[in-house]
């Protein structure tokens, strides 16, 4: 965070102040919204949520060290009073970034985002100072808390852009105006709020590329139809990366190792170099290749692209999280978040980590999906079986049923188990799972699965 004073910031965003004793007090470190990660030097961003309200946590925010609170209405501790606390953190995460001078890179997807986001900032932080994306915060309220931890040292700021309907992109670019902008892919997630196609999604997702100016840069994904199909949509200048032959950065000679994790030459126009992945799935292929395609844009040279990729480690949990236990049960929490194109990739490579090894796959549902989530359930279902998983736990009601019933008539190999809710599916697990066993957990982030992958863990 550059330094300013309450009153510096009170003026950028028109707001009074209360309760401030010295509106000359700097505020020196990054904001934050919970008031558990509030840092000395800091300002607590008072926003109200379905379940809690920040202005109730503002003394508590104040005496660990927040100079001031962001709020709505008075809070008994130095405040400065805005008519909406999360425009206004915009409006300040704007103003900051118009006093700095880095390279933004934004991207979207529908699947792979956080990994991406991941792993290019682990390829350009030994380069240069880069900000990048903290965990999933890629909405209204993370976007511009992110931005509000660059200073005049930041060299590279790396966002990770979400996209729940259309125009969420467009708001968040006028947050943080990209330079480059990164398309990973175009699927099922979040359909129901963007019109119920893939081509009301790709809609959404090509807001991304509007935003860029002439000398930006559009990374753009030649493997997938609908991510190709934004070339119209941006007056910036285009590379294509993907295993599409015409691709400027594209891998080749793609090979899985025994755990599932995948090597390729990576084909850059200044060279090749070969990338050996630490993390697991074919998937992620695509995913290392977007980064790269960055790294390219801004100059990195091909070795040191793939010996960053090569280094690069899982920074996010419940994204194909690995843990060992003592009796020799893999547990794979990969429970953040799930749709269509997710949970395909995560079992193809849950599959390939578990080789020979027994497999038992909890699995719950995939929201908005809208009038096809029954079909896209059984489409699960059916590839369990498909896989040959030995065991399936189905955890939750409405269209997850589909799901068991469709892994039962197309695999009679498969042991197929439905639980109501997330309790019953851990006691189940318990009685189900052996030594020596792989298993792995995967559902929307609303169904609360994650609470299964920690008690089995």
């Amino acid at each position: 965070m550059i330094p300013m004073t309450l009153a510096e910031i009170a003026r950028v965003l028109g707001a009074g102040l209360h309760d401030v004793p010295d509106p000359h007090a700097l505020v020196t470190a990054p904001s934050a919204v919970d008031s558990r990660e509030v840092r000395p030097g800091g300002l607590f961003a008072a926003t109200a949520g379905a379940r809690v309200d920040g202005h109730d946590y503002a003394a508590g925010a104040v005496a660990d060290g927040a100079v001031a609170v962001l709020a709505a209405r008075p809070v008994g501790v130095p405040a400065i009073l805005v008519e909406d606390v999360q425009s206004a953190l915009g409006v300040l995460a704007r103003h900051v970034l118009g006093r700095l001078d880095p390279t933004v890179i934004a991207l979207t997807g529908s699947v792979g985002k956080t990994t991406t986001k991941d792993l290019l900032a682990q390829v350009l932080e030994p380069h240069a100072p880069t900000i990048s994306t903290d965990r999933s915060f890629n909405n209204e309220l993370g976007l511009p808390l992110t931005v509000l931890r660059a200073d005049a040292g930041t060299r590279y700021l790396v966002l990770e852009m979400g996209a729940g309907t259309k125009g969420d992109l467009t708001y968040l670019t006028g947050i943080a105006p990209p330079d480059l902008s990164l398309v990973l892919n175009v699927g099922a997630a979040h359909v129901s709020r963007m019109g119920g196609g893939l081509a009301d999604v790709a809609a959404a997702k090509g807001e991304l590329v509007e935003a860029l100016p002439p000398d930006g840069y559009a990374l753009l994904n030649a493997d997938d139809p609908y991510v190709v199909g934004m070339v119209p949509r941006t007056r910036a200048r285009i590379v294509l990366y993907g295993r599409s032959p015409g691709a400027a950065v594209r891998a080749e000679r793609v090979a899985l190792d025994e755990a599932g994790r995948a090597a390729f030459d990576l084909v850059t126009p200044s060279g090749r170099a070969r990338v050996r992945l630490g993390l697991v799935g074919a998937h992620q292929v695509a995913n290392a290749l977007g980064a790269a395609a960055a790294a390219v844009t801004l100059g990195l040279p091909a070795d040191g692209i793939a010996a960053g990729l090569s280094a690069a480690g899982r920074r996010s949990p419940g994204r194909f999280e690995i843990s060992e236990r003592p009796d020799g049960v893999t547990v794979v929490d990969d429970a953040y978040n799930a749709n269509p194109e997710s949970m395909r990739a995560g079992l193809h490579a849950f599959k390939a980590l578990a080789g020979s090894r027994r497999t038992v796959a909890i699995l719950g549902g995939m929201g908005q999906q809208a009038d096809a989530s029954r079909a896209r359930h059984a489409q699960v279902g059916r590839l369990v079986a498909e896989l040959g998983i030995d065991v399936l736990i189905a955890v939750g009601e409405e269209d997850v049923p589909a799901m068991a019933r469709e892994a039962r008539l197309s695999g009679p190999g498969v042991t197929v188990h439905l639980s109501e809710d997330v309790t019953g599916a851990i006691t189940l697990a318990k009685e189900l799972i052996e030594p020596g066993d792989v298993v792995f957990v995967k559902a929307s982030s609303e169904y609360g699965l994650g609470a299964c992958a920690r008690a089995l863990r």
